[in-house]
């Protein structure tokens, strides 16, 4: 009937190993055994030992670390020192503006009281000049006196110039 004889032939084998279990840890665990003695061997043969590059990269690591480090704190004194030069200039310069505002304000000041004295001054010509046109004008309505005057005496030197002689 129904033929079985494949069927037992594969269980026949697992179930063989599977009754054995001693063998079957032996071959397991000379299985581990060769892959860690090819691990051994292959280092040493190597001589790379990844306990000892990895210690090597993180001390690198540590001193790139410690040198970035440095140079960020000088980089930053740097930048303290420019900062306060700065800081300095710019009170420097706001010093000089304050000189200069009030030195602006004196002179503003100057400006002005030599420009009332210079209104004051132009007034007081002003006044001389209507009070010299005033005077001609009174002088040019008397002429006539004046020249009259002035003949007389012309005349009575002459009188007097001639009695002598």
């Amino acid at each position: 009937m129904i033929d079985l004889a494949p069927r037992d032939t594969r269980t026949s084998a697992f179930t063989r190993l599977g009754s054995q279990p001693i063998a079957l840890t032996a071959a397991a665990l000379l299985l581990l055994v060769t892959g860690v003695t090819s691990i051994a061997i292959w280092r040493v043969y190597t001589g790379a030992t990844p306990e000892a590059d990895r210690t090597v990269v993180s001390r690198q690591l540590q001193v790139r670390a410690a040198q970035a480090s440095e140079q960020l704190v000088e980089k930053t004194r740097g930048l303290e020192a420019t900062q306060q030069e700065s800081i300095d200039q710019l009170q420097v310069v706001q010093d000089q503006l304050l000189t200069l505002k009030r030195l602006l304000a004196s002179q503003q000041a100057d400006t002005k009281r030599l420009s009332e004295q210079v209104a004051t001054l132009t007034e007081s010509v002003d006044g001389l000049k209507q009070s010299f046109a005033s005077a001609q004008a009174t002088e040019t309505e008397t002429p006539s006196a004046t020249r009259r005057g002035a003949a007389r005496r012309h005349a009575s030197l002459r009188k007097r110039g001639k009695s002598r002689s």
